[in-house]
């Protein structure tokens, strides 16, 4: 009777093949996944992403680990089709990884659970990094108005992109006392 019900219980398991098996993510089974940690953001990359890091899901889903679902998309950009992945955290868009040439070559960070490696995260507010926007901040190129990007004190390839609400000219830099009150709405890692 025992192997009876076993049989039952493996039954639809071996109809369906191993494809239910396929889906999944057998990666989070490691020990040193079992706790999902967040990815930093340092000089060299986001999490385990670095600029050598393969442009294509598993090498992404590999490097990130458990704590993210990978999917990826196309767009139109100057004319061409350009390949790139998101992260989910969850239901909630947490990365863009963009890529040239095979490779990652940027990282948008939009998750507020991860931290560059000068413990800024996404949602800080402009004043709370930055005294003064003259030489550190520029307005956002190819985004929408409103966004400022500065450079990350001491990194070559991390910048913070603030967003707010100013009613002076597009394409001019906002004073430092609107500045004050915008907050960090992506953190982007460039090769």
């Amino acid at each position: 009777m025992k192997s009876l019900r076993l049989f039952f219980c493996a039954l639809p398991l071996a109809l369906t093949g191993c494809s239910t098996l396929s889906s999944v993510n057998w990666s989070a089974a490691y020990p040193w996944n079992w706790f999902g940690s967040s990815a930093g953001i340092t000089e060299q990359g986001v999490g385990g992403i670095s600029g050598t890091t393969a442009l294509n899901e598993q090498a992404i889903s590999d490097a990130l680990g458990s704590s993210y679902r990978i999917r990826s998309g196309m767009k139109a950009h100057q004319g061409n089709i350009v390949h790139y992945f998101e992260a989910l955290r969850g239901d909630k868009l947490a990365m863009v990884i963009n890529g040239d040439g095979g490779s990652v070559s940027r990282v948008d960070v939009l998750d507020d659970s991860v931290e560059a490696a000068d413990g800024v995260k996404v949602g800080a507010a402009f004043n709370a990094i930055y005294d003064k926007a003259f030489g550190n901040c520029a307005p956002a190129v190819d985004d929408e108005s409103n966004v400022v990007e500065c450079k990350a004190k001491e990194s070559q390839h991390i910048s913070y992109q603030f967003s707010g609400t100013w009613q002076g000219p597009q394409g001019l830099m906002p004073p430092d006392d609107a500045l004050k009150n915008w907050t960090l709405s992506k953190i982007i890692w460039r090769r």
